[in-house]
């Protein structure tokens, strides 16, 4: 199966709900898509997570933070944050995903919602960069230890290069919360297959 075949296997276009501007491709429950995907790692890019919507939504919200710049959505999933970037004005967006089906939901939901400024593409946070992005975005990745460490060495090089950063979550395990300076909160709407409530708290922060 094609991962773009794959990634509309079990999905179907639904609003985000707390960005109704924008609908994705959406699956319905995890672990069936899961088990065709043939990967390790869940199809994160099926859903909608909490810390994209609230940094979606900041974007949109606040369009001079992208207006008229280049932007990286890193770990970009469904490509929603990407998405909202484009919408809000950017550039050009690259929406990295280190999984290839990942790449295709992002190119799939991006012609879907008239983003063209959206590049899709694979991307490693162990082996890529930054450059030349003048403002990079991440959501909802400091949850688990290894890999909220790569994200922080990622964003520390990228800011050390002269990006803006802009990190959202939900208050996962891992957030390097002495690195961030929160910008603002809200109560995100998600579903409760994925995460053991029906709202969680999502705070923006600045890398400080």
């Amino acid at each position: 199966m094609t991962p773009e075949a794959l990634v509309r296997a079990g999905t179907r276009w639904a609003a985000v709900p707390f960005v109704p501007e924008i609908r994705l491709l959406t699956a319905a429950e995890p672990f069936g898509l899961w088990d065709h995907s043939q990967r390790e790692d869940p199809p994160f890019w099926a859903f909608p997570w909490a810390g994209g919507q609230a940094l979606a939504r900041y974007v949109l919200d606040h369009p001079g933070t992208v207006h008229g710049r280049r932007v990286l959505d890193v770990a970009s999933g469904s490509g929603l944050v990407a998405i909202a970037a484009a919408k809000a004005g950017a550039t050009s967006v690259i929406a990295g995903d280190v999984d290839p089906n990942a790449a295709a939901a992002i190119a799939i939901n991006a012609r879907a919602n008239d983003a063209a400024a959206v590049t899709a593409r694979v991307f490693d946070m162990a082996a890529d960069d930054a450059s030349p992005a003048e403002v990079v975005l991440v959501a909802d990745v400091f949850y688990q230890r290894e890999l909220a460490g790569l994200a922080l060495r990622f964003l520390r090089r990228a800011a050390g290069h002269g990006a803006d950063v802009l990190v959202a979550d939900p208050g996962r395990a891992f957030l390097p919360a002495a690195d961030l300076s929160p910008l603002t909160s809200y109560q995100v709407p998600v579903l409760s297959v994925l995460e053991d409530t029906t709202v969680k708290t999502v705070t923006v922060y600045s890398l400080a």
